[in-house]
């Protein structure tokens, strides 16, 4: 299945790896890069050696192509950002923020780069700055969100710029990935079916709990003050709607998220951790290898849109 994006990243399939924080690792990026999809090590708040280090590991297991995803609002986001260029990454994706100060640096090297979006007005100020594609993500993803759904939002995106679109939030199968393609995107971000893939360095309680959940099971915190965040409903996401309902600054409420993430991917606190997943957690009933999961999608995919 061809398409402006499968040609700019150099891959076999449409499918790009959402690039999640502790999650996204060298090991899940080479599995998805080697299966034809577009792998991301996720930068998170990682520092820039860190980051080196992934980037080096994962070339170690794969010789196609996989890119970085920068979290913007990470303290260490200027040290990732030279070092995707020091070490030769040809795609950058961008998360939590705006990547122009960084946009000069990455053309100059021939870098791809490729913003995460929320709105139209921000998909046409990143392709104004010279981003190559635009990831229009809706907010049934795990993690932090903006208020459009994807349904919505990726058809807006595609009539207002001239740069090709991915789809993100909500795709979990073949049928998402085509009812993306009917919406005009060329190509779709996936991150919760990735996290309960066998290659995927997740503590099995975390992978459980999304094979495990329901279609309800989903609770967005944070949007009181402007950061909301969605993820499995838990201990923590009763307790922070408690706060949140009792006026509690956002600095109190930050606090009781700390490293809440980290806890429930590595040590699999699911609990008091926070379980970041999109609503498609409740789609989601097996672990299967990455190969498994993008052969299974794509089957799907190019039956239902008569590419076969």
């Amino acid at each position: 299945m061809k398409t402006r994006i499968t040609e700019l990243l150099g891959v076999q399939y449409p499918i790009i790896q959402g690039g999640m924080a502790w999650v996204a690792e060298h090991h899940l990026a080479a599995a998805v890069s080697a299966a034809g999809g577009f792998g991301l090590i996720g930068g998170a708040n990682a520092p820039g050696e860190v980051v080196r280090d992934e980037i080096r590991k994962a070339r170690e297991l794969t010789d196609k192509p996989f890119g970085v995803n920068v979290m913007l609002m990470s303290p260490h986001a200027d040290d990732v950002a030279k070092v995707v260029v020091e070490e030769g990454i040809k795609v950058v994706t961008t998360g939590a923020g705006n990547p122009e100060k960084y946009m000069d640096m990455w053309k100059a090297a021939g870098v791809k780069v490729i913003p995460v979006v929320a709105s139209v007005a921000l998909a046409r100020r990143m392709e104004r700055y010279g981003a190559d594609a635009v990831v229009a993500e809706g907010c049934e993803s795990g993690g932090h969100i903006g208020e459009q759904t994807t349904m919505t939002l990726v058809p807006q995106v595609v009539d207002a710029v001239e740069i090709p679109v991915i789809a993100a939030g909500g795709v979990g199968d073949g049928r998402g990935i085509a009812a993306a393609f009917m919406l005009g995107a060329e190509a779709v971000q996936i991150g919760t079916r990735f996290v309960v893939s066998k290659e995927a360095v997740v503590h099995e309680n975390y992978k459980q709990r999304i094979i495990k959940a329901k279609d309800i099971d989903s609770a967005v915190t944070g949007r009181s003050h402007g950061h909301p965040v969605r993820c499995l409903r838990n201990q923590m996401t009763r307790e922070y709607a408690k706060l949140e309902a009792e006026g509690k600054s956002f600095e109190e409420l930050e606090y009781l998220t700390l490293g809440a993430l980290r806890r429930a991917v590595q040590e699999g606190d699911v609990t008091a951790g926070t379980v970041m997943a999109g609503q498609i957690a409740g789609m989601i009933s097996k672990e299967q290898t990455c190969m498994e999961m993008i052969e299974e999608m794509m089957a799907q995919a190019t039956k239902l849109l008569g590419r076969d």
